[in-house]
C-alpha cells in the first residue's frame, strides 16, 4: 500500500489535469459561441490537457491549491460587445470549475458505496481532491487582480469611466499578483471564497 503523501500526489496530478482542462475549455467555448473562432483554430476547444498545460501553473495547483493553464487566445473584436463578451468568457472558467466540483460530491458518494472498502476509499478521495482543487482554482481565478478572470469580470460589471480606469491598473496586475502569492496574502483572500463555495456544495 502506498504511503499516505505519495497516494495523494499520485491522484492530485490527474485531478489538477482536469481542473485547468475543463477551464480553459470553458474560456474556449464560450468566446466560440459568442463568434470568436480564434480558440477553435488554435486547438483549444479540447480536453485534452495537454493543449492547455503550463508547467509552472499546474505544480502550483498541485502543490499551493491554486495555478494557471496557458491562456485561451481570445479576440474581442469578433463580439458583439467586446466588453461585455469578455466577461462571459472569464466567467465560464470559474463557473465550469465551480460546476464540475458540484457535480462530483453528488455523484462520488454513490459511485463509492457499492466498492470494497479499500476501492472505495481510494474513489472518494480522489473526488475529493478533485473537488478541493476545482474550488480553490475557481477562487484563485476570481480575484479581481489583472490578468486573472476577476478583474475582466470586473471590467465588464463596470461603467465605462471606472472600466477604463481600471484597465490602466493592468499592467501592476502581475507584479500585485505575485507579491500576493509570495506574502500569502492570496490564501487569506481566497478562503472567504471558498467557504461560500463549500457551504454551497454542503447546502445542496
Amino acid at each position: 500500500m502506498l504511503p499516505y503523501r505519495l497516494s495523494s500526489l499520485l491522484l492530485t496530478i490527474p485531478a489538477a489535469l482536469m481542473a485547468i482542462s475543463i477551464h480553459e475549455f470553458a474560456h474556449g467555448a464560450v468566446a466560440d459561441y459568442f463568434g470568436d473562432p480564434t480558440p477553435r483554430l488554435s486547438g483549444r476547444l479540447t480536453l485534452n490537457p495537454l493543449a492547455h498545460l503550463d508547467p509552472i501553473g499546474a505544480l502550483m495547483l498541485v502543490f499551493f491549491r491554486f495555478g494557471w493553464a496557458k491562456p485561451v487566445m481570445i479576440n474581442p473584436r469578433h463580439f458583439r460587445d467586446s466588453r461585455r463578451g469578455m466577461m462571459y468568457v472569464a466567467l465560464a472558467g470559474p463557473l465550469a470549475n465551480i460546476t464540475l466540483a458540484y457535480f462530483l460530491a453528488i455523484i462520488g458518494g454513490f459511485l463509492a458505496r457499492p466498492l470494497p472498502p479499500m476501492a472505495g476509499r481510494l474513489l472518494i478521495s480522489f473526488f475529493e481532491i478533485n473537488i478541493v482543487l476545482n474550488m480553490w482554482l475557481a477562487a484563485f481565478n476570481l480575484l479581481p487582480v489583472p490578468p486573472l478572470d476577476g478583474s475582466k469580470i470586473l471590467m465588464g460589471l463596470l461603467p465605462g469611466r471606472q472600466a477604463y480606469a481600471f484597465a490602466r491598473l493592468e499592467a501592476y496586475g502581475p507584479l500585485l499578483l505575485v507579491f500576493l502569492i509570495m506574502s500569502g496574502a492570496a490564501r487569506q483572500l481566497l478562503l472567504p471564497i471558498v467557504r461560500i463555495l463549500t457551504w454551497g456544495l454542503r447546502f445542496l
